[in-house]
């Protein structure tokens, strides 16, 4: 938090703990203005929707009709990832092959709902183990180096292992969970940086890492933009944004069908994010990134403001939970809690104080945003 008078949108539930975070006149904020400028004129969740995605995926069954899958969709466990495999195998037929890569986080009801997933819709399920040494020794450093985005090791981990499988493994489409309804709030880059800056990895990793990161799955921004579209022809295909997709019926659909089972907030089937998301961040930099996913829901007529506003005055995990979050975290991290506690209380630091690609990611992501390719705001 900064010295500047605070606010929060009249509209969402953003306000200044996003420091940059500007307001009209109306009192509506940058991603209020964003959605219903850009955001909701080009987005069809409807019969168009499906209408304008048919011939993709009929070109996706064509092309792969000699294969033994057409498409890969990386599965967490999450509502996202769950759901849109769903929609692609038994909405449009699709036959695709499931990948999880496994950080050593995954919280028991994660695995569980994996499993009712592949095993409720005969799936194919590849699973990549990244090496833990390597694992822990990234997410040490980037806990030593005191920025804000302490996911980004597991972030990238979870998206290179994907992608080079896909490249590697001759797929050229890939379906994602990302979407519109519940994340047309992309958070700020103070909030959460971009996971594939690898001069950023490399900065932090050499300032406060120990060991060689020799197996550990990465890809840069430039390999995913460039090469694995220009050259692979890799497509990512955000299906959801297609189709009707509201938060409590894909709950209750994937619940009567699989056996599948909720979650208290998004991510939460990462046992890391859960601790970051619901502790380390509000706690030590002051901002809770549920702000940004009940703005989303708020957006897109799924939550009211009210009813974020009061899930806001209450955290999602009781106090003694937390606690033994912080000693689990601490514990497989290597450290004793007094140690991580010594690091929790250090000074804060951002992504700028290390190496960076943000001109180069900035300039990306802007030419996206002319094209069409997402218009959610970039700030």
């Amino acid at each position: 938090m900064t010295a500047r008078p605070y606010q929060i949108c009249t509209n969402c539930v953003m306000d200044t703990s996003d420091s940059t975070l500007q307001f009209d006149g109306r009192g509506w904020c940058q991603y209020c203005c964003n959605f219903h400028a850009n955001i909701k004129p080009n987005w069809h969740p409807d019969e168009r929707g499906i209408q304008e995605i048919m011939p993709v995926i009929e070109k996706i069954k064509e092309e792969g009709k000699d294969r033994d899958h057409d498409c890969i969709i990386g599965i967490s466990g999450g509502l996202d990832s769950s759901y849109v495999t769903y929609i692609a195998k038994e909405k449009f037929g699709l036959r695709p092959l499931m990948f999880h890569c496994d950080t050593g986080w995954n919280s028991d009801l994660g695995v569980s709902n994996i499993q009712k997933i592949i095993e409720g819709m005969h799936l194919d399920l590849v699973t990549e183990v990244v090496n833990w040494e390597e694992m822990k020794d990234l997410q040490r450093a980037f806990f030593l180096s005191q920025v804000a985005f302490q996911d980004q090791p597991q972030d990238l981990a979870l998206f290179s292992a994907m992608y080079n499988f896909a490249a590697k493994n001759g797929f050229k489409y890939v379906i994602t969970g990302g979407n519109n309804s519940t994340e047309c709030v992309r958070e700020s880059i103070e909030w959460t940086y971009f996971s594939t800056d690898m001069a950023h990895v490399h900065d932090i990793h050499k300032k406060f890492g120990t060991r060689e990161l020799k197996t550990f799955p990465t890809c840069d921004i430039m390999k995913y933009r460039l090469y694995y579209r220009l050259v692979k022809g890799m497509r990512v295909i955000k299906l959801l944004d297609n189709v009707p997709f509201i938060k409590k019926e894909a709950i209750r659909e994937l619940q009567d069908k699989f056996g599948w089972q909720p979650y208290p907030q998004k991510h939460y089937e990462s046992r890391f994010t859960r601790f970051y998301e619901a502790y380390w961040t509000p706690r030590k930099f002051g901002y809770d990134k549920r702000r940004a996913y009940f703005s989303s829901e708020i957006l897109t007529g799924q939550m009211t403001r009210d009813e974020a506003l009061a899930r806001l005055e209450k955290p999602d995990l009781d106090e003694d939970t937390l606690r033994h979050e912080f000693e689990y975290v601490a514990t497989k991290l290597g450290w004793t809690v007094a140690e991580f506690e010594e690091i929790f209380h250090g000074k804060n630091k951002s992504f700028r104080d290390y190496k960076n690609n943000l001109f180069m990611i900035t300039l990306g992501a802007r030419i996206s945003n002319a094209l069409g390719l997402d218009n959610r705001i970039f700030r």
